[in-house]
């Protein structure tokens, strides 16, 4: 059953074509009916039986192609009534077609065509009235035949109207659903891009200041090894220390990428906030570079989101500064307590990079660093300026609203 379904959805004007065939035979059959039994109702003269052979294989024509063509088959059917209302045919079981014509025109999306159909329903009844009259019936007999025919036609259409309001309302609801789908699709593309550009703060965040901090460390005990054994302990001593906050770091990291897994001897830690700055000033000032860290106005909770970015904007800047700074540079951090918002000053007196380097991605091509930085603070809706100062070296300075933060 369900085949033969499928068959019919998938090849209707076969299925239009034998309903046409059926409505050939049952026509003709009528048409012999009427020339060889001379008593029957109907009289038709010999011109009108010929005339009605034609109308017949029209009107059988336009029900098997109507959904192939349902426009030129509503003109082909009313060529085919205004041929017998010339001729004085009548094949009465052939003009189902145009009820047929009506219905199919009036479910299409063609607004002329279910007009015209719409016409030719309140015309047709009217006209065969008057041009085929019955001398049996009074006037009485003649409206009410005529209305029960008008309504007929008028609830052929209708119905073929009710479908096509049934089908817009159902492809209105397919595309809305198509465009939910799209606009879900869209929004999770969003939130993985913005996950990854999450994670590649993150990342570099905790690798670069970690690492370059080793670096340096490496570098210096490499230079006094052989000259200062215990400088050089010390600076392998906090490559160690380094590394292994590196790595508690990544755990933490790669433990909130796995939802609903937790990390081994108990949760994750809190990430850092403005009062892990202390520590990570001793841990740059054990590096060799001096760095005045000073807290203005009254400190407050703030928002952790605020907390996180002031933490790494301070620890990009030092970074940056053992990076590009020089031997002899300092670093100066202001931490300023508004009102309305937390104000941070990260500069040094090193030699700096050009601003078109940083413009254009860093000194290594990919600006990781201050990208990251200027997400941060767009997140939490501040402003921030980055750039060379006019005497020399670098600044970052930064305006994180305390109000909108959450």
């Amino acid at each position: 059953m369900h085949r033969l379904y499928e068959f019919i959805r998938r090849h209707p004007t076969w299925v239009d074509s034998l309903w046409a065939v059926v409505l050939l035979v049952v026509s003709a059959a009528w048409l012999a009916a009427v020339a060889s039994q001379p008593e029957m109702e109907v009289q038709l003269s010999e011109a009108q039986l010929i005339a009605s052979i034609p109308i017949t294989l029209v009107l059988c024509t336009v029900v098997a192609l109507r959904r192939r063509a349902p426009e030129r088959m509503l003109l082909l059917a009313t060529g085919a009534g205004v041929a017998e209302v010339v001729t004085g045919a009548f094949p009465v079981i052939a003009n189902f077609a145009l009820l047929v014509i009506v219905f199919t025109n009036a479910s299409r999306n063609v607004r002329w065509a279910s007009q015209f159909a719409l016409a030719g329903a309140l015309a047709a009844p009217t006209i065969s009235t008057l041009r085929w009259p019955d001398e049996n019936r009074d006037i009485t007999g003649d409206v009410l035949g005529t209305l029960f025919l008008t309504v007929t036609f008028v609830l052929a259409w209708v119905l073929g109207d009710s479908l096509r309001t049934r089908r817009a309302y159902y492809a209105e609801l397919e595309e809305r659903a198509a465009r939910l789908e799209r606009e879900r699709e869209a929004q999770a593309k969003v939130a993985v891009a913005a996950e990854r550009a999450r994670i590649a703060r993150e990342l570099h965040d905790v690798v670069a200041h970690n690492v370059s901090v080793m670096v340096v460390q490496a570098d210096g005990a490499a230079y006094v090894l052989d000259t200062a054994p215990d400088q050089a302990r010390q600076a392998l001593e906090t490559i160690s220390g380094t590394g292994r906050q590196a790595l508690s770091e990544m755990r933490r990291l790669l433990g909130v990428l796995r939802t609903g897994e937790q990390a081994e001897g108990g949760e994750y830690g809190p990430q850092p906030g403005v009062e892990q700055l202390a520590e990570l000033i001793d841990q740059v000032r054990g590096t060799g570079l001096p760095v005045d860290f000073r807290i203005e106005g009254t400190p407050r909770p703030l928002p952790s989101s605020v907390e996180l970015t002031a933490y790494r904007i301070v620890q990009e800047a030092l970074t940056n500064t053992r990076k590009h700074g020089g031997p002899d540079a300092g670093a100066t951090v202001r931490l300023t307590y508004g009102t309305d918002d937390l104000t941070l000053l990260a500069e040094d007196d090193g030699r700096g990079a050009q601003r078109e380097l940083y413009e254009v991605g860093g000194l290594d091509g990919l600006g990781q660093g201050l990208i990251g930085m200027r997400e941060r603070v767009g997140m939490v809706g501040g402003s921030l300026d980055a750039g060379p100062r006019p005497g020399g070296g670098f600044r970052i300075s930064a305006v994180l609203p305390l109000k909108s933060s959450t």
